[in-house]
């Protein structure tokens, strides 16, 4: 049967009318069943969360996952499409909290978990209708009468499955993995997140701190020197030796248990009435030390292996000290008391002459490269800051916020006398996307899977795949 053909068309309503087409003869659903029995073709629809409203962005999404599905069937595959919904996570706890005003898990445990877990699911289908109405009009097929659902038991039960799976093949571990984790949100983010989240203005103390050098590394340096030795071994009684190195994380230095440099540098040894400083040669002109003298240059190679005292002894603020130990299948081992306690000099190829002393302060727990350099000298690991972000311990500035914590941190130094500078910096820093908060790079102890176990698997099959555009 033909119509006849209007010369004024309306491309909405002939879309309407292709819709209520498919709709009223099933055609979708006759789609899959003339294809019964053929070879089936399994695309996974990742779930959105249908608590926020559809975007634009949503129906570029969907038009792709269209495209593929609709181009197996008409190769006489048969595919069947299911959609789901996904329930947990953020997103949806973000949005009970905003309603509730709420800002902190305190918030959440003094309302009582159970009933904002309740306010949870009563929120998580809020805009089903028009995600229904957005994914009918664009004429992306799937089955939304039969749904997966994430909260459903039969969807979590299927996840645990996959984890027991995991587990019997030797892909799960417990361990550490340093993450940029949210303080506030109490969960890691993934890359992409973070790029989300950097401000280019964020002002942070920048801080020269002075790491004692124990006499007998001291002396050790000193007949490394080139210079005057036997004045400065004479004087060694009388003035101790330091190494300077440079943060913009205070709250990361009672976490500090070791210090970096490049073994290929020199580095110089700078005197005042009162000490010696030791620093990479070529960060002394442009840090600046006035009333200081060169008195000599030491390899840093000769550097690796001395000992300096901890700027803040865990045992003494009853923080627990580990170790990593290659040794062993888990990485960080707890580690009896020393007395005295002292760190080492580790040689480095991650040292910069960019910025800082060319002296690198090293906190396992705070970093992924301080991590690694942790495993790979199996350095302590003292970690000092809980998941909430606050000071841990017995220290005088214990209880307080990370950020709230560096000022009194270096006050503390000050009435030491080990800080050297002290002045501010604006610079490049990632935040929260979600809340805005400063995410702190962590040294996680959790469960995680061995996806490098199947690295090179998944290399290989990508390397199969004809990819557009190319790569």
């Amino acid at each position: 049967m033909f119509h006849p053909v209007n010369t004024k068309i309306s491309f909405p309503e002939l879309e309407n009318e292709i819709i209520r087409f498919w709709k009223d003869r099933n055609i979708f659903q006759k789609s899959l069943h003339n294809r019964t029995g053929s070879p089936q073709f399994t695309m996974y629809d990742g779930p959105p969360t249908a608590n926020g409203k559809p975007g634009i962005h949503h129906v570029l999404s969907r038009v792709y996952k269209d495209i593929i599905p609709r181009y197996r069937t008409m190769k006489g595959s048969y595919v069947p499409r299911k959609a789901g919904w996904d329930t947990h996570g953020l997103p949806v706890e973000l949005e009970i909290e905003k309603k509730l005003k709420f800002t902190s898990k305190a918030d959440i445990e003094n309302y009582g978990v159970a009933q904002f877990n309740k306010l949870c699911r009563e929120s998580v289908f809020t805009y089903l209708k028009e995600w229904d109405s957005l994914t009918e009009r664009i004429g992306f097929w799937i089955d939304l009468e039969h749904p997966y659902i994430t909260l459903e038991n039969s969807y979590i039960e299927s996840c645990w499955w996959a984890i027991k799976e995991l587990w019997d093949k030797g892909l799960v571990y417990h361990g550490y993995k340093v993450t940029p984790h949210c303080p506030r949100c109490g969960t890691s983010l993934s890359s992409h997140e973070v790029a989300l989240g950097y401000r280019d203005d964020t002002v942070d103390p920048s801080v020269y701190i002075k790491f004692k050098v124990i006499d007998d590394s001291a002396r050790k340096i000193v007949q490394n020197v080139a210079g005057d030795t036997k004045a400065m071994l004479r004087e060694l009684g009388q003035k101790s030796v330091y190494f300077l190195a440079w943060t913009t994380t205070p709250w990361t230095l009672p976490g500090n248990t070791a210090l970096a440099v490049s073994p290929e540098l020199e580095y110089s040894v700078l005197k005042n009435e009162n000490e010696y400083l030791i620093l990479a040669s070529a960060r002394v002109m442009p840090v600046g030390f006035e009333g200081y003298t060169a008195v000599g240059t030491v390899q840093g190679n000769d550097l690796a292996g001395m000992a300096y005292e901890p700027l803040f002894n865990p045992h003494s603020f009853n923080v627990e000290r580990r170790r990593f130990d290659k040794n062993t299948g888990f990485p960080v081992q707890s580690a009896s008391k020393d007395n005295p306690l002292s760190y080492q000099v580790i040689a480095a190829d991650f040292v910069s002459m960019e910025d800082g002393t060319g002296i690198v302060h090293v906190a396992p727990a705070f970093g992924e490269v301080d991590f690694k350099a942790g495993e790979e000298n199996e350095l302590n690991f003292v970690q000092n800051v809980d998941l909430d972000g606050n000071i841990t311990g017995t220290y005088p500035f214990a209880g307080k916020f990370v950020k709230k914590a560096d000022p009194l941190i270096i006050e503390d130094l000050s009435s030491r006398g080990l800080l050297y500078r002290r002045e501010t910096i604006t610079h490049t820093y990632p935040f929260c996307w979600r809340c805005d908060a400063p995410l702190l790079y962590y040294a996680k102890r959790s469960w995680y899977i061995r996806t490098t176990a199947k690295k090179q698997e998944l290399i290989d099959g990508n390397a199969t795949i004809n990819w557009y555009p190319d790569h």
